[in-house]
């Protein structure tokens, strides 16, 4: 399957090095590295993730990358893994006014 990155996802990812460079620019790259590993596991087995809890949609998934959650929707009409944002592990989900599915 395809990876396309939404434009939140993108943003996300750039601020995450970003926020880890200015104390290890190569545990940035590094982590980064593992993220982007992670997501090209996805591409070839999609339902490798688990199914996001609260989204009521088994299609919708996530993959946790140590403190991050890899959060993508699962497209196979399409062919495409489409990952929608990365969220803190710590982050509480049912609490975000806008949800990381919608």
């Amino acid at each position: 399957m395809n990876i396309l990155w939404s434009r939140k996802a993108r943003l996300g990812i750039r601020q995450l090095h970003a926020h880890i460079a200015t104390d290890s620019p190569i545990n940035a790259d590094r982590f980064i590295k593992r993220i982007l590993d992670a997501v090209k596991v996805v591409a070839n087995s999609p339902c490798i993730g688990k199914v996001l809890p609260g989204a009521n949609n088994e299609r919708i998934r996530e993959r946790i990358v140590q403190s991050q959650r890899v959060i993508y929707a699962i497209d196979d009409e399409q062919q495409i893994i489409n990952i929608l944002t990365l969220v803190h592990v710590c982050q509480d989900l049912q609490r975000m006014k806008r949800k990381p599915w919608e």
